[in-house]
C-alpha cells in the first residue's frame, strides 16, 4: 500500500530535491510551505498552526511527514528567538502531535549546531548537546519536544547543506568567484558539506526501503569526508573552472559575528549507513554533480 507523505517547506533546498526524487516513486506526494514560489505546485500548509496540521492531516488522510520547514538564518535567529521557537521547536511539536494521533512516521531535519562544536572527532548520535545559538537552541528543543510526544520519528541532523535551488554557500562561491579576482574564506571551521538531492534520496530510501519503524531515534547525514570552507571554496572554483580567482585562507575573527559558529562540526554517518545499508557520496563527487547540473540548466 503506497504511503500518503506530505512535505513541509517544500520549497527550500531540501523540499525541491523531494520534489524531484519524489517524480519516481510509488508513494503520494503533497508538497506544503508558507511561501509560495511561481511556477511550482504547492499548498499552503502553516505548520504553526496546530488546528491547521491536524485537520491537514486527516482530511488527506497523511500517515508519513517530512518536515523540512526552519528559521535557518542564524544570525537573524539571535534577535529574532520567538520566530525560531515557534518555527524550529513548537511546529515539529505539532507535526509530531499530528503523527501521534494517527500512528504515523515523523521524519524531521535538524543540524549540527545542536553540539558545541568544540572537539576533534565525528559526533555520534549519542554524544552530549550542547548548542551556542539560539539557532542551535531552538532545533534542539524541536528534537526534544518530538520524542517527548512520542510519535514514531526518524530525526536526521545534517550540516552545510548546498544544492542548485535557492541560495547557498556553493552558488555563492560560484558567482564571486566568476565575478572577482580573489576572495577570502574561512579556514578554520572544519565540517562536511551536503548535496540536499543525496540527501533526499536517503529520505526517500528510508521510507520504501521500509525499516523506519523498526529503527526510531536519531541519526546524521552529510556527504562523506571532512574539510574546511576554504576548502569548499576551493573545490567549487576548481570544478566551475574560475581558476583565475585567488581564495585566500583566513581565521573567522576577521569576520565578527553575534553567533559563535562551531568550529569542528564533522558527523558520524555510522549508524545511518548500518542502519538503513545506504552509501553515502564522497563530497567531493557530490559538488561535481551538483555544478555539471547548473551548467546544464542555463
Amino acid at each position: 500500500m503506497a504511503n500518503r507523505i506530505l512535505v513541509t517547506g517544500a520549497n527550500g533546498q531540501l523540499g525541491s530535491e523531494l520534489r524531484h526524487v519524489a517524480r519516481s516513486s510509488y508513494d503520494s506526494y503533497i508538497f506544503t510551505d508558507v511561501v509560495m514560489t511561481e511556477g511550482v505546485a504547492t499548498t499552503y500548509l502553516d505548520i504553526t498552526d496546530r488546528k491547521a496540521v491536524r485537520t491537514f492531516v486527516t482530511e488527506n488522510d497523511i500517515n508519513i511527514i517530512i518536515n523540512c520547514a526552519a528559521y535557518t538564518n542564524v544570525d537573524r535567529a539571535e534577535e529574532d528567538k520567538d520566530r525560531a521557537m515557534l518555527l524550529n521547536a513548537t511546529a515539529p511539536e505539532n507535526l509530531a502531535q499530528a503523527m501521534k494521533e494517527v500512528e504515523g512516521l515523523l521524519i524531521h531535519i535538524s543540524t549540527d549546531y545542536v553540539f558545541g562544536g568544540d572537539g576533534d572527532k565525528p559526533y555520534t548520535e549519542e554524544q552530549p548537546t550542547a548548542p551556542k545559538s539560539v539557532y542551535g537552541s531552538t532545533k534542539l528543543r524541536g528534537e526534544e519536544a518530538i520524542m517527548s510526544v512520542g510519535c514514531r520519528h526518524v530525526i536526521i541532523r545534517t550540516a552545510w547543506l548546498y544544492s542548485t535551488y535557492g541560495n547557498n554557500f556553493l552558488k555563492t562561491m560560484l558567482r564571486l568567484t566568476s565575478e572577482r579576482e580573489s576572495i577570502s574564506v574561512v579556514n578554520d571551521q572544519i565540517g562536511t558539506p551536503t548535496y540536499a538531492a543525496d540527501l533526499a534520496d536517503t529520505i526517500v530510501a528510508i521510507i520504501e526501503g521500509g525499516k523506519a519503524e523498526r529503527n526510531e531515534g536519531i541519526y546524521h547525514f552529510s556527504n562523506e569526508g571532512v574539510c574546511s570552507w576554504y576548502d569548499f571554496a576551493r573545490e567549487i572554483a576548481h570544478v566551475a573552472g574560475n581558476t583565475h580567482c585567488e581564495i585566500c585562507p583566513c581565521l573567522s575573527s576577521e569576520y565578527p559575528s553575534k553567533v559563535t559558529r562551531p568550529a569542528y562540526s564533522v558527523l558520524d554517518k555510522s549508524k545511518i549507513r548500518q542502519t538503513f545499508n545506504i552509501t553515502i557520496p564522497y563530497w567531493t563527487d557530490s559538488v561535481e554533480r551538483c555544478i555539471n547540473k547548473l551548467i546544464s540548466e542555463k
